[in-house]
């Protein structure tokens, strides 16, 4: 059931917006968060939320409006409007790309720390029951001073 904003009183407004931010504000990590916007939103509505962010994050970065038209096959008057709520000093947009832009700096460095044979070894410390001998190692080659 659709209800215009316009046509709620002003506590009932306050109400339900309460039970949204105190319901969202209750999650803790990202998979719940994930689980709790794929529950409330469309897929639609998940992926506007989302491309608002991305073009929130770009304006912050400093890109001009028609690189990130460009970029995101958006139109201006979307740019324009988040640009516009940026600059009303709420810092909303603010803190979540903060906070994102950070995240994504320890996805990396978990990336890089993970990537390899010493991610094998921290996964698996018993590998070497499943490659035995050293690298270069041939068992059925003779040692060198034994060859005739």
């Amino acid at each position: 059931m659709k209800v215009h904003p316009k046509k709620l009183t002003k506590k009932q407004t306050i109400e339900t917006l309460d039970t949204l931010y105190t319901a969202a504000g209750s999650l803790r990590g990202r998979n719940a968060m994930k689980s709790f916007l794929r529950d409330l939103l469309t897929s639609g509505e998940r992926i506007m939320l989302g491309r608002r962010i991305l073009i929130a994050r770009r304006i912050l970065k400093g890109k001009g409006y028609d690189a990130i038209k460009a970029e995101l096959k958006v139109g201006v008057t979307t740019i324009s409007k988040v640009h516009r709520w940026l600059e009303d000093q709420m810092p909303g947009y603010e803190k979540a790309i903060k906070g994102m832009e950070d995240e994504f700096k320890a996805r990396g460095k978990r990336f890089e720390q993970n990537k390899g044979f010493a991610r094998l070894k921290r996964n698996y410390p018993l590998h070497f029951l499943l490659f035995p001998w050293p690298k270069g190692f041939n068992p059925k080659q003779k040692p060198a001073k034994d060859r005739s």
